[in-house]
């Protein structure tokens, strides 16, 4: 099963807590997400960045075998999400010059690769910042009430679908690669990414969302960056190709605050519907067991540790 369409029945999942007068899936109007590269169909196209992914071998699965920008080798789960909710077939880049204020009306994606909920790393990758999609979200509701009507638009927020994934690149690059924010424990730098997340989901029930689904961290000891980086460094692990113990329960331990703080958001913000999306355990089940899903591993000192699908 590839690995986009296997988060998405977790999307599914989630949306089964969304309240709706009848099923969750016949109420949404439209999917808008915000974050990083597991979310970007392809803003970063057009930024000066080496965060991109419009070019080979990206696209390889894609409709046309076209680079679109996105950091796949097809389609994002948002994209299998969109089309199995019978709204659109592909979730459109907001950058994207061929988006029109009509495809607004349905869906788009503010999210950009390399981005964190710590500003510093989006500053460092020059890429959009949590804060300036929401500037470009802004942007979005104004084009969509002159095409619209405010009443429409106010009608489409409402029953939309609202995705954030952000926080993987702060602790990759801010927190283990750099020591940029080493002036932090650890707990501490997880307290000020969500205190940052916190900002975004306000803001956007602001501005209308009332059912926003966010994603907890992957594995992160399990990132193929992260395998070849540990088994480099003096350890027990040293030149073995093996998930880094420690980060997966950095991973987990921010998980449980983000589970807090949705809950803690779910009872404060009226009339809305926050939910934390579990990433890790699909992942992690994946990583024990490829097999199952039709994967096996790779070993390569070039590539890390990946995981390939089996003939």
């Amino acid at each position: 099963m590839d690995t986009s369409k296997y988060l998405l029945l977790f999307f599914l999942t989630t949306l089964l807590f969304l309240p709706t007068p009848t099923t969750a899936s016949a109420n949404i109007t439209a999917v808008f997400a915000f974050g990083d590269s597991i979310l970007d169909s392809g803003n970063n196209n057009r930024l000066s960045t080496i965060f991109r992914s419009d070019h080979p071998p990206y696209g390889i699965d894609f409709p046309g075998q076209i680079p679109s920008g996105r950091f796949s080798d097809g389609k994002l789960a948002t994209d299998f999400l969109v089309s199995q909710l019978g709204i659109k077939e592909l979730l459109p880049a907001y950058l994207d010059p061929a988006l029109t204020d009509q495809d607004l009306l349905t869906g788009a994606s503010f999210a950009s690769a390399g981005t964190g909920l710590d500003d510093l790393t989006a500053r460092e990758s020059n890429v959009l910042s949590l804060d300036a999609q929401l500037r470009y979200f802004k942007q979005a509701l104004r084009r969509m009430r002159s095409t619209a009507g405010r009443q429409e638009t106010g009608r489409v927020v409402e029953n939309a679908l609202f995705m954030v994934a952000a926080g993987t690149n702060d602790m990759l690059y801010n927190f283990y690669a750099l020591p940029l924010r080493r002036m932090y424990s650890l707990s501490e730098y997880q307290d000020l990414l969500l205190r940052n997340l916190d900002h975004v989901i306000r803001t956007l029930h602001l501005r209308g969302a009332r059912r926003v689904a966010v994603m907890g961290q992957p594995p992160m000891g399990c990132l193929p960056v992260q395998v070849t980086l540990g088994s480099l460094v003096p350890s027990f692990h040293m030149l073995q190709r093996v998930c880094v113990d420690q980060q997966n329960s950095d991973s987990q331990a921010y998980n449980a605050k983000l589970k807090a703080l949705t809950s803690q958001l779910q009872a404060t913000l009226p009339g809305s519907r926050v939910v934390y999306v579990d990433v890790y355990t699909p992942i992690m089940d994946m990583v024990r067991n490829p097999a199952a899903f039709g994967y096996a591993y790779h070993l390569g000192w070039d590539n890390g540790l990946i995981l390939v699908m089996c003939n």
